[in-house]
């Protein structure tokens, strides 16, 4: 590492900067959840900081009754029909703000002002925005956002030729997904991968076989967010 500057040297009091810290507390009951908000916030007025009075609330999560949204992510326990139709576990998929934003920018590099570019310009431009937004949710439970988002996403390239024609009616049939899939364009469905297939297992230096790392599996504890 590099030699700190002179001004890294300076009191933290002195530094007039700010920076936002997102985190989730997991308690089992609301007494708990209740004194670790206590707690947590007297930690917090020693390093002069506060909690976000909007953002921090508690949540109960048991049996699916409340959820909340974090790093992009809806969290909300649901019931496993197949699994355990008696139980409940925490899953995550893409938060509404974090679909819109992805619809809005679907819309930008589909609008009209687009309709003199190239189908396969249009594509090759989507693909990352769409390959980058599904790599980082991809680890979730995210199939039916992926299956809905993908259907957008032909509509849009739709209208898109549809405008391209201008007032002449377009004697070409509309665009089908795989022939827009076999011109590069990324599919998000198909891509959820849960965290044990997403990571790669490591070797173990003790040669102890490692326990693969869990998916967000639900238990009896009830969450407070904090943040």
């Amino acid at each position: 590492m590099g030699k700190p500057a002179e001004t890294d040297r300076r009191p933290l009091q002195s530094l007039s900067h700010s920076f936002t810290l997102d985190f989730v507390a997991m308690c089992r009951t609301e007494s708990q959840a209740r004194e670790g908000l206590r707690r947590i916030g007297l930690v917090m007025n020693r390093l002069g900081l506060t909690l976000h009075p909007a953002k921090t609330r508690l949540v109960d999560l048991r049996r699916g009754k409340e959820s909340f949204v974090f790093l992009g992510c809806t969290i909300r326990k649901k019931r496993s029909i197949q699994r355990a139709p008696d139980k409940h576990f925490m899953h995550r998929w893409p938060s509404p703000k974090a679909t819109k934003k992805l619809r809005d920018r679907v819309r930008e590099l589909t609008s009209k002002r687009h309709s003199g570019q190239d189908v396969k310009q249009i594509v090759a431009e989507l693909t990352p925005v769409l390959r980058g937004w599904g790599n980082y949710f991809r680890t979730g439970n995210a199939d039916r956002e992926f299956n809905k988002m993908d259907g957008f996403v032909v509509k849009s390239l739709r209208r898109w030729q549809y405008r391209r024609g201008g007032q002449r009616a377009t004697k070409r049939p509309p665009f089908t997904g795989d022939q827009l899939h076999g011109m590069g364009l990324h599919q998000l469905m198909g891509t959820v991968k849960y965290l044990a297939q997403a990571t790669p297992r490591r070797s173990s230096v003790s040669r102890v076989p490692e326990n693969g790392p869990h998916g967000l599996k639900g238990d009896s504890m009830e969450p407070g967010r904090l943040c």
